[in-house]
């Protein structure tokens, strides 16, 4: 089966908009304000976008409150073209740990990620249903750590599902993991080395 190239295809996207001279609405699932930060750096070039904060894997609720405290600051900082407002979910790590039930021990990357993954698109799809955005995507392609071609397989499974536009991306290209890292100390963002979940601070994974 042929590679796709989800940078690629992005652009396609964005150049057809910019072309018809339209910005469409974007729903951008936030994993936390360093990966967001170059993606809406570069994507609010195009988009209208809100930025939606569901993340019921980050088990420790001061972690999780830090860590929104901080995607608000970098969104009151960093200079924009369009509009970004900001949409925080319900902090429920209840569900995440339901969905991680006997697989508390899995590889980081495996089925346990894969379930926690289509958890947060599931939601990322149903609040851009429901705010009627044109499209839908994630920050997680920005982490080097974060498997691409499967997050754009489930994000299209639920664009199927919920009946909106899934964008594809692969936000780590165009060095855009890199650019986060310098956005990050440029704003002094606090950088976590962990993705949020128990499993993955014990295990020593970063983001």
């Amino acid at each position: 089966m042929e590679q796709r190239n989800y940078q690629k295809e992005l652009d396609q996207i964005i150049e057809s908009n910019v072309k018809e001279q339209k910005v469409p609405t974007l729903l951008l699932h936030s994993c936390c304000a360093p990966c967001s930060s170059y993606c809406l750096e570069y994507l609010s070039q195009y988009f209208s976008i809100t930025l939606f904060y569901y993340n019921p894997n980050i088990t420790e609720a001061g972690e999780y409150r830090h860590r929104v405290e901080e995607q608000k600051r970098l969104i009151g900082a960093l200079p924009v073209k369009h509009p970004v407002s900001f949409v925080e979910g319900a902090y429920e790590p209840g569900r995440f740990f339901a969905e991680a039930k006997g697989l508390e021990n899995a590889p980081e990357g495996g089925a346990r990620c894969e379930k926690c993954f289509r958890l947060r698109l599931s939601e990322a799809a149903a609040k851009a249903a429901e705010l009627r955005a044109d499209y839908f995507t994630t920050t997680l392609s920005i982490s080097p750590l974060k498997n691409a071609p499967l997050l754009n397989q489930i994000g299209e499974e639920m664009a199927e599902k919920y009946g909106v536009a899934y964008l594809p991306s692969d936000f780590k290209k165009k060095n855009g993991y890199k650019r986060s890292i310098e956005l990050s100390k440029e704003y002094d963002l606090y950088r976590q080395n962990y993705c949020g979940c128990v499993f993955s601070k014990n295990s020593g994974s970063g983001d």
